[in-house]
């Protein structure tokens, strides 16, 4: 094969999208987002837009804090109950073998956002690594962001 075809990836390919401020302080302030999953009182939970795989969720406290240890009790608690809940919903519209869960606090370990904490929820199928990252730098996601979002919100209901 010659070609991958993913014309939805068009907004993403070739110009880094940016955005003038944090991006979970930004979408905590929309109440109907295209890419918020859910909100409580003290976290957000948003699709990554640019995931490892599908189903790549991103749960962050809604106050801005960079490390775990600037958190309270409280955001703690409700962070990892988000945690529960967006894995039941992974479960049920997906069905992963298995997940990553995961926090990459500083640049040195990978933080793509360094300024605002967040954690990442990527759901895992036995099979899905394969040899296109390896060989052509490329992950093949199967299913639309638009899609998955619309499935995801229908989960709770």
């Amino acid at each position: 094969m010659d070609r991958l075809w993913a014309p939805w990836r068009i907004n993403y390919v070739g110009k880094k999208i940016k955005t003038k401020g944090c991006i979970f302080c930004l979408a905590k302030k929309i109440k109907s987002q295209d890419y918020l999953v859910f909100k409580t009182k003290s976290s957000i939970c948003l699709l990554n837009i640019y995931p490892y795989n599908n189903g790549h969720l991103l749960i962050a406290p809604l106050r801005h804090v960079a490390d775990i240890e600037l958190l309270t009790e409280d955001e703690i608690l409700d962070m990892f109950k988000c945690v529960k809940r967006a894995k039941r919903m992974l479960k049920k519209v997906l069905h992963p073998q298995g997940y990553n869960l995961g926090f990459n606090l500083g640049q040195a370990a990978g933080a793509g956002i360094t300024g605002h904490l967040h954690l990442h929820i990527v759901p895992r199928w036995t099979g899905d690594s394969n040899f296109m990252p390896i060989i052509a730098s490329t992950k093949v996601i199967s299913q639309s962001l638009n899609e998955l979002i619309r499935l995801l919100k229908n989960a709770e209901k």
